[in-house]
């Protein structure tokens, strides 16, 4: 029997919020293209689980997104495997603090490039595929992209254009591809040099009229919703912020 499951390409998928957005994609009966960019163990491991459930359903792609050729070729790469692409997560993100007095040229690119610019030409570069498919787009923003986060003005400045990018797209790309947006607050604190401190997460929870973190599930149901279950809805950006929108 051919093999007719919807594919969608998820960036950023080998761990954290992407995982799980393949992982109940999958559980939808999609077929998943698992992007990563160092993270080739996880990757492995995330596709090896949902071909153990659904064999020969998930592929691993390697890029790095601010390398504007790769971003390319991950798209190409994408679309020729099933040969039908059906939806595209932008997950991927770089998030670190970069005061103004001390950012960098190489902070802009490493951020904007990523952040921003992987997105639209990752888009262009899907975008016959998705038409050929009824496809859907959903990009992962911020709540910061309208509240800026002190010391993050070039992650809070992408994030903003994202959103933008969201509903500039929604009505160029329409009638036949969706594309929305998921707007996260507090739900996996970050990693690395972007880490916070328990003083900041405590005052993020004291803002959160739900008082407590998100889920990973609360985005990727969320990022599911509008890829399977919503053929009505385009151009919105739907907060999952436990409310701190509201306090901001």
């Amino acid at each position: 029997m051919a093999d007719t499951a919807p594919v969608a390409l998820v960036t950023g998928a080998a761990h954290r919020l992407g995982a799980k957005t393949a992982q109940t994609l999958h559980a939808r009966g999609w077929n998943l293209i698992i992007h990563y960019r160092s993270q080739h163990q996880k990757a492995e491991t995330v596709a090896a689980d949902l071909n153990q459930t659904r064999p020969g359903s998930a592929v691993t792609l390697q890029a790095d997104l601010s390398n504007l050729a790769e971003v390319q070729q991950l798209a190409e790469h994408s679309v020729a495997h099933w040969g039908r692409l059906n939806g595209l997560v932008n997950n991927a993100s770089v998030f670190y603090p970069n005061p103004t007095e001390l950012a960098t040229a190489q902070d802009w690119d490493s951020i904007l490039n990523t952040n921003l610019r992987a997105p639209f030409f990752l888009l262009q570069a899907c975008l016959p595929a998705l038409r050929d498919g009824a496809g859907s787009v959903v990009n992962l923003i911020d709540i910061y992209s309208e509240r800026p986060l002190p010391q993050h003005p070039l992650y809070s400045a992408s994030k903003a254009g994202l959103a933008a990018l969201t509903k500039s797209w929604a009505k160029d790309l329409a009638p036949s591809v969706r594309v929305n947006g998921v707007s996260p607050g507090a739900i996996l604190w970050p990693e690395g040099e972007g880490k916070l401190d328990s003083g900041h997460r405590q005052a993020i929870l004291e803002k959160t009229p739900l008082a407590r973190t998100g889920t990973p599930e609360d985005i990727a149901d969320t990022i599911a919703f509008l890829l399977c279950d919503a053929p009505f809805i385009t151009g919105q950006i739907l907060p999952v912020d436990g409310g701190r929108s509201l306090n901001m």
